[in-house]
């Protein structure tokens, strides 16, 4: 979704978009796009050399998401792998910017109870091991120790990202899922929203006038779960939800693991990335990146919603 909406950013900007995909990607999702292409892997370090020698700037949207059930240890070591094969490619090519997607998560909230702002720091390693907050957090270390190291790396970090070309999907889930019917509930929490047409355009500006080191969030409207939650119900036409309590939520994932790995069941439902990535969550604020950049989303969450409920049901995900 986020690289769909990067790569349109890329082109209504003036720049020539090369697209470095997988074997497997499915290229005709963006026909509608001018592009060139090439193939290559982030477990393939030869092959991200000679991809990124053909590029003078390279907005990285492809880091590693846990999505099976597995220790964290495992998820953080393959996430890091990964990322240091494409660091080690880059080394070797004449990149003028290196951005690197990066997630909120990876921030430790901030204790004045005020919205959270890219400086916030985790002391040290994050004590909850959630897979996804130690594979983000580890990813957002290397990033920052290959931009002291030399390399023109920038992180650019979206809040919470609804739009179309969501087709996993990824957090559209709670969209499709409140209008299908088939979520339980939701978990109370603070949110910072934001349209992947403006996430994109903003990882392009970070990638054009970014400061090599720094971090930037590009944030649209701060909001609650108990009012973000009642919006998609009317949007949609469907029933709100109710909360759930997030001990139950964990419950319910760690029973769901379990039957995935112990009785050759299906994969999670509620998984255990879901449940950080609303139960860490926090207002947020942008005013670096506006200050710095010049972004400002054009959106609303209202707005927001609305496309992307209607290209869910263009698309056939929801129930009709």
């Amino acid at each position: 979704m986020i690289g769909h909406h990067t790569a349109k950013a890329v082109i209504a900007a003036g720049h020539q978009l090369f697209v470095v995909h997988r074997k497997s990607s499915r290229l005709d999702r963006i026909k509608d796009l001018d592009f060139t292409s090439a193939v290559a892997d982030l477990d393939d370090r030869s092959s991200l050399t000679q991809a990124l020698s053909a590029v003078d700037g390279v907005i990285n949207c492809a880091a590693y998401y846990p999505t099976i059930p597995r220790k964290w240890q495992q998820d953080v070591a393959i996430a890091t792998q990964q990322m240091e094969n494409f660091y080690s490619a880059c080394s070797q090519c004449d990149l003028k910017k290196i951005v690197y997607l990066g997630a909120a998560i990876a921030l430790q909230k901030n204790s004045s109870g005020e919205p959270g702002h890219a400086e916030l720091e985790y002391p040290s390693q994050p004590k909850n091991k959630n897979p996804y907050l130690q594979v983000k957090w580890a990813l957002d270390k290397l990033a920052k120790q290959q931009a002291q190291q030399g390399l023109p790396v920038v992180i650019g970090i979206p809040s919470m990202t609804f739009g179309e070309f969501d087709y996993g999907p990824s957090t559209g889930q709670l969209i499709v899922g409140i209008a299908n019917g088939s979520l339980p509930g939701f978990i109370s929490g603070n949110r910072n929203t934001i349209y992947a047409g403006d996430a994109g355009r903003g990882l392009v500006l970070a990638c054009e006038k970014g400061k090599v080191g720094e971090r930037y969030l590009f944030t649209g409207s701060n909001i609650t779960m108990a009012e973000l939650v009642p919006l998609i119900a009317k949007v949609a036409g469907a029933a709100t939800l109710k909360t759930v309590p997030l001990f139950v939520a964990k419950t319910m994932s760690k029973l769901q693991e379990f039957r995935y790995h112990w009785l050759a069941g299906p994969l999670p439902k509620v998984t255990s990335t879901a449940i950080a990535v609303i139960s860490a969550g926090q207002f947020l604020d942008g005013t670096k990146a506006e200050t710095d950049l010049g972004f400002k989303a054009t959106l609303s969450v209202e707005q927001t919603i609305q496309k992307t409920y209607l290209w869910f049901k263009a698309q056939g995900y929801i129930n009709t």
